[in-house]
């Protein structure tokens, strides 16, 4: 299985324990995911992130196609970082890393997500023709709605 890799960085005009507030909730996560992703959370206990805390959601990323998805809280350090892997999804694979850091400009947020898809050679023409684009507008979508909720005040 090829694993690819997508990597973003941002910074956010706010404390960071604000920032951690925000993006360690996994209800505000639909507020900075394109709406034509039909994205939401179906099962999700409401406590603080925790390591072995389990997430459903059902998203439809094309054609109207509902998937569901499941993924996994593996490790938390309060004000530093979260890894979500996927447990049951659309990806062979699917590791990702928030990282926040207070910098003089801001909190440095960084996104480092791997991922790999099923099916072989199909899933390498799959990445290369919709699913690479796709993480591109949700990562260029996310940023744009953090920047209105953060940095544009």
């Amino acid at each position: 299985m090829k694993l690819y890799k997508k990597e973003s960085v941002q910074y956010v005009n706010a404390s960071l324990e604000e920032c951690w507030a925000f993006f360690s909730s996994p209800q505000n996560l639909q507020k900075i995911t394109p709406e034509n992703m039909g994205f939401k959370i179906t099962d999700f206990d409401g406590k603080k992130m925790y390591p072995g805390q389990i997430i459903q959601y059902k998203v439809t990323p094309l054609a109207g196609v509902k998937i569901a998805w499941t993924t996994e809280i593996t490790m938390v350090k309060e004000n530093s970082y979260f890894i979500d892997e996927q447990r049951f999804g659309p990806y062979s694979f699917w590791h990702h890393k928030h990282f926040f850091e207070s910098t003089p400009q801001g909190v440095k947020m960084t996104d480092v997500v791997h991922y790999g898809l099923p099916l072989g050679f199909l899933g390498r023409i799959m990445n290369s023709l919709v699913v690479e684009g796709k993480l591109n507008e949700i990562f260029a979508h996310r940023e744009k709605m953090v920047d209105k909720l953060f940095n544009e005040k």
